[in-house]
């Protein structure tokens, strides 16, 4: 059985997902991919995992960093989209990363030469656990801030309550992520 319960953010309505144990799922109201690690049956429950993330959330919205992480589930995707985002997870709050670099990185700890920035994106697209599992600290090479699910105006918000340097960033004028 899969259990939700909803949470009201300052950028509007999440859902959470559980397993009953883990987070599975945690979507903006409206955003690209939203409920997809959800079967049709689930049903709205107090769970001691929510508490926790609500916990999580009320100190990031609050502009702090959490310092723990809710019990998470990636066991729904490939083991390629896993790796991805335990490489987002180690993105330090209020820092980003680039799609090359977690490329980069993904290939070094797979010892081999190279590994596609767009395979990455497409990994980083599909994170069902937003926020917690940082996809909006992922930006393009050249500074673009593109192809957050959420959408970019929320990008910008999470990046800005995390005092993140935005200098060299921009919105781009076209694009995934309008």
């Amino acid at each position: 059985m899969q259990y939700t319960q909803n949470y009201e953010s300052p950028l509007g309505r999440v859902l959470l997902a559980s397993d009953g144990e883990s987070l599975t799922g945690l979507w903006f109201d409206g955003q690209k991919y939203f409920g997809s690690t959800l079967t049709g049956q689930h049903e709205q429950k107090a769970l001691p995992v929510f508490g926790e993330t609500v916990r999580w959330l009320d100190i990031y919205f609050g502009g702090q960093e959490p310092d723990f992480t809710p019990p998470l589930s990636m066991q729904q995707s490939s083991s390629f989209r896993r790796e991805v985002w335990e490489i987002m997870l180690a993105i330090p709050f209020g820092q980003t990363m680039t799609y090359g670099a977690i490329a980069a990185e993904l290939a070094r700890q797979r010892g081999i030469d190279k590994i596609s920035a767009h395979a990455v994106g497409g990994a980083v697209s599909h994170n069902p656990i937003s926020i917690i599992i940082p996809c909006h600290r992922v930006v393009g090479t050249n500074g673009s801030l593109t192809g957050y699910a959420g959408g970019i105006d929320k990008k910008v918000q999470l990046l800005t309550l995390e005092k993140a340097d935005m200098s060299r960033l921009f919105v781009p004028k076209k694009g995934t992520a309008l």
